[in-house]
């Protein structure tokens, strides 16, 4: 699960950073870099940062609908390198010198593999929380006689299907921990955000959930694709092949308009109508989120220290060279 971060953003006086849980660590994506923190087998923590791919920047960045595609994309890529780095590290047993075989975890797994583990999971995906439901309601829709009540019915379907997925992953050992570094990432976002010191007492003054979180994105994506769809299938009929292309094909569409929902209810969360729009995605981050323990905020704030001390370098440098410039 992840907070979307959002470089450019006109009421904050500072980058807005996001981020996800890992195992047993925290991947924070900044400006121009993204950090990723583990806590290693021996009690050590391992930190690394690295540029963001400029395919996932640049000017695209900032147009609006498009960019919520874009970050999409960066979110299951980034999401899934980190993810495989971190089970690496978290699992890797130090030698003698100290120093895992391989103790980055940058060698792990190959791109053509990860590109195809995520093409299954978005594959998957679309297949239990967008067609199954299409399907199940399709066996009682002559029992209806409504297109939009059963469009209704679909969307509580999948919010169902949603919400038990996450409730029912976390009875799991192994996900609990991940909730809880899930956490622990919003809590530093949010400890950063408000201008304090990164320490563990100024964290643990702060909640779990965070309006711009992964979570929040998906409750948003289920929802919106309720209008969506229903407008599709008003145009399109109810034909099976035209109605299970619909749930396809308009996915990134979908994601980008629940994109700018976030994206502007996290930059009036202390608005009425800022706080009606974040209420599902908090709602439901009850679930996704747990308390962290120090262990877990102190990996937390490495990687938000890293993330943010690495932008800093780099902004540092770009000021230098354009002095010299000029």
């Amino acid at each position: 699960m992840s907070s979307h971060s959002q470089a450019e953003h006109a009421e904050s006086p500072r980058p807005l950073y996001g981020g996800q849980a890992v195992i047993e660590g925290v991947m924070i994506r900044g400006v121009r870099h993204y950090s990723l923190a583990v806590r290693r087998p021996d009690g050590g923590i391992f930190c690394a940062t690295e540029p963001v791919s400029s395919r996932f920047s640049g000017r695209l960045r900032r147009i609006p609908l498009l960019r919520g595609v874009l970050i999409l994309a960066e979110t299951l890529w980034l999401g899934m390198k980190s993810l495989q780095r971190s089970a690496v590290i978290a699992a890797e047993e130090p030698n003698a010198d100290g120093d895992g075989n391989g103790a980055d975890g940058s060698s792990a797994v190959s791109n053509w593999t990860m590109g195809l583990t995520m093409l299954i999971a978005v594959a998957l995906g679309i297949g239990i929380f967008l067609v199954l439901p299409l399907l199940a309601v399709r066996l009682i829709e002559p029992f209806i006689g409504s297109l939009l009540v059963s469009n209704l019915i679909e969307g509580v379907i999948r919010l169902a299907i949603l919400v038990a997925y996450v409730a029912g992953i976390s009875l799991m050992r192994d996900i609990r921990r991940v909730y809880a570094y899930h956490g622990a990432e919003h809590m530093a976002v949010h400890t950063y955000e408000a201008g304090q010191a990164l320490t563990v007492d100024n964290v643990r003054q702060h909640p779990t959930p965070h309006p711009r979180c992964g979570t929040a994105f998906l409750i948003t994506v289920a929802i919106v694709s309720v209008v969506a769809f229903a407008i599709l299938d008003a145009l399109l009929g109810s034909e099976l092949y035209w109605r299970v292309l619909s749930r396809i094909v308009p996915i990134p569409v979908v994601a980008a308009v629940s994109y700018e929902i976030i994206r502007f209810a996290g930059a009036h969360r202390t608005a009425w109508f800022g706080k009606i729009l974040s209420a599902p995605g908090l709602w439901l981050q009850r679930i996704t989120t747990r308390q962290p323990d120090a262990d877990q905020i102190e990996v937390a704030i490495a990687a938000m220290v890293a993330a943010v001390a690495a932008d800093e370098e780099a902004d540092r440098e770009i000021a230098t060279s354009l002095r010299s410039s000029q």
